[in-house]
């Protein structure tokens, strides 16, 4: 009895885990990075020795789960020798209506490209908006993740104000995703 009722369990995670891939439809896009291409000069970093033009990439996403309240984007670097990666971009309470953000919409002099309401936060740069790819010189290309999530309020609860840490932004979409897709882009110099 005990073997049947652990292959009935077995069987119900099998389920239930198909029930939630199948679930996710959400797709990311953009016309700027292909996924697993080389990222252009245009969006990398202008400084810590790469002179790129630091433009975000614009982004366009699809299949949102039922019930999402908002958008959140984020780019990291999991190759940065740092032992935990480089967080270059993070974006919270995009509105739920919002389904794309135009090229340079990272760059906090021009506010008006980022939907009314979301909110850059703290990068390991040490300030909000976008900062481009610039791994040291000499590494293999890394791999710059940009994620988008859909987030199940309509406002994250902690991460409230542009001085949030990624990680603290992190802490609550760990708690408030229903869906994210994911688009990486290579660049070494």
């Amino acid at each position: 009895m005990t073997r049947l009722v652990g292959w009935i369990a077995v069987l119900a995670v099998i389920a239930l885990g198909a029930g939630s891939v199948n679930a996710q439809s959400l797709t990311l896009t953009s016309p700027d990075i292909k996924e697993g291409g080389t990222i252009a000069n245009e969006q990398v970093l202008t400084g810590f020795g790469c002179s790129g033009g630091n433009i975000s990439p614009a982004l366009s996403w699809s299949g949102a789960p039922a019930g999402t309240k908002s958008f959140a984007i984020n780019m990291l670097d999991p190759d940065a020798p740092t032992g935990s990666g480089w967080w270059h971009w993070v974006v919270f309470n995009i509105p739920a209506s919002t389904t794309s953000l135009p090229k340079d919409a990272g760059n906090l002099k021009k506010r008006k490209l980022m939907p009314k309401g979301a909110i850059q936060s703290r990068t390991d740069f040490g300030t909000p908006g976008y900062g481009g790819p610039c791994p040291p010189a000499g590494d293999k290309p890394h791999h710059y993740q940009i994620t988008v999530f859909a987030v199940d309020v309509d406002k994250l609860p902690i991460a409230i104000n542009d001085k949030a840490s990624a990680a603290s932004v992190g802490f609550d979409l760990h708690f408030h995703t229903l869906a994210k897709a994911t688009l990486t882009g290579l660049f070494g110099h």
